[in-house]
């Protein structure tokens, strides 16, 4: 029988770990290697020979949309499913036209990931579930006249694109729920859309409406009194959803002082020197592990509000965490701009 060659390219070795368990089963599968950053895929590809490549594309020193072309044109017939945490639609499409034959979300069940592996190796395509109805919606053929929006307007469409909910946008802007609905209202008529992923999808697709949002929203941001300011942690050995996160951060508590660390020792370093109101620690830190250094933050700092994030709906992650003092357990999936604004407000107030 004609073996499958696999190689996972993957930075945390948990994961790889979790991949090589759900994969175990498969009979016709041989796991032939691992690696955990991009300088290394190129030479393991070419040393080990793969059918099958499953790949995270948030790995360290790793250009995805590139990588991935050039290695279509060195090794056309190798079969690529990416297996990542991140479901943006334009991202997902990019890897999609360089030709990847697959994207498989990181928070469905195991099932489903052999499941993706089957269908590849069948020739098929294979996206998640819950990234089909963003790619397949249709798009609205673009006019060459932008709408005239108002101050208030590009206001909320701004906070609206951030993924801010009702309350939050009527407390950043010192306006009623009733009256952010009433501007909503207005604003789809407005743009010609029918919800609030259209409206922010909209706002996402053209930045000449981002720049006047961004001159207009200085105007408008709340500055909450000294004794409200917080000081938050991130800890999350991978850099490019450290930044989305402070940037996040920033966006929708400007007065925030926000530090980050990538291991455990950065972490609790920072912990004695700034004692964070809120910390934010990845599950998986490397070859760490995030609840322990719950667990040591908490020790140190108890005062620290710790939320554990994770790529992966595990219960066990979820009970370690709490059990280690954590104060919530997210998935990185749900972690949005309106789910941090309430965190923040509720552990300062």
């Amino acid at each position: 029988m004609h073996l499958t060659r696999v190689l996972l390219a993957d930075d945390h070795a948990l994961v790889r770990a979790g991949i090589r368990n759900a994969l175990e089963g498969q009979t016709n599968l041989q796991i032939v290697g691992e690696v955990g950053d991009g300088p290394s895929l190129l030479p393991a590809i070419e040393r080990l020979f793969p059918d099958l490549l499953l790949i995270d594309v948030t790995m360290p020193d790793f250009e995805p949309v590139a990588t991935i072309q050039h290695i279509r044109l060195l090794y056309p017939h190798l079969l690529i499913l990416v297996v990542s945490a991140f479901d943006d639609d334009v991202y997902v499409q990019g890897l999609l036209r360089v030709g990847v034959n697959g994207y498989h979300l990181k928070d469905q069940p195991l099932s489903d990931l052999r499941l993706a592996v089957e269908r590849v190796l069948a020739g098929q395509r294979w996206i998640s579930s819950s990234l089909v109805d963003k790619l397949i919606q249709p798009t609205k053929v673009e006019t060459a006249v932008s709408p005239k929006l108002s101050t208030r307007q590009l206001d909320i469409l701004n906070l609206l694109a951030q993924g801010l909910d009702n309350r939050a946008m009527a407390a950043q802007l010192g306006l009623s729920i009733k009256t952010i609905e009433t501007h909503l209202t207005r604003l789809y008529r407005q743009l010609d859309v029918q919800s609030r992923l259209e409206a922010a999808n909209y706002a996402h697709q053209h930045p000449d409406l981002l720049a006047a949002i961004g001159q207009s929203t200085t105007k408008t941001q709340t500055v909450l009194p000294q004794e409200h300011q917080a000081s938050i942690l991130i800890v999350d050995d991978n850099q490019r959803y450290r930044q989305q996160l402070r940037r996040m951060v920033g966006r929708i508590y400007p007065q925030a002082t926000i530090y980050d660390a990538t291991n455990s020792a950065d972490a609790l370093h920072l912990v004695r020197q700034i004692r964070p109101q809120i910390a934010f620690v990845d599950v998986v830190l490397g070859d760490e592990n995030g609840i322990q250094c719950t667990r040591w933050i908490k020790a140190e700092f108890h005062h620290s509000r710790v939320i554990l994030m994770s790529a992966y709906p595990d219960r066990e992650f979820h009970r370690q965490g709490l059990e280690a003092g954590a104060n919530a357990f997210l998935d990185k999936k749900d972690i949005d701009a309106a789910t941090l604004y309430q965190i923040i407000t509720d552990a300062i107030n």
